[in-house]
């Protein structure tokens, strides 16, 4: 079997992932969550890769197939957080 590879992101996780007899994925950045979706979108982008009929189509309906693009907003200055604002004091 000929070695297939793909990425997968989520956040600030990259996954990489070879469909290779063995174990092991490499996984660089991100927390758990991201970690295991990016691991998930990789596997599902190399299953396609081996055989697109076979998987595709499945995977799709599934939703495995699609990057899903939320970011963490960044914080702005002059608050304390993305959205969040200090206490407003009216006296």
């Amino acid at each position: 079997m000929e070695q297939k590879h793909a990425l997968g992101r989520r956040k600030s996780a990259v996954a990489r992932v070879y469909v290779v007899p063995g174990t092991g994925v490499t996984l660089v950045g991100g927390g758990t969550k991201g970690q295991a979706e990016a691991v998930r979108l990789g596997i599902a982008r190399a299953l396609c890769e081996v055989d697109k009929e076979a998987y595709r189509s499945t995977l799709k309906a599934a939703g495995f197939l699609t990057r899903d693009a939320r970011e963490v907003e960044r914080k702005k200055p002059g608050q304390p957080g993305a959205r969040r604002r200090f206490q407003f004091s009216k006296r």
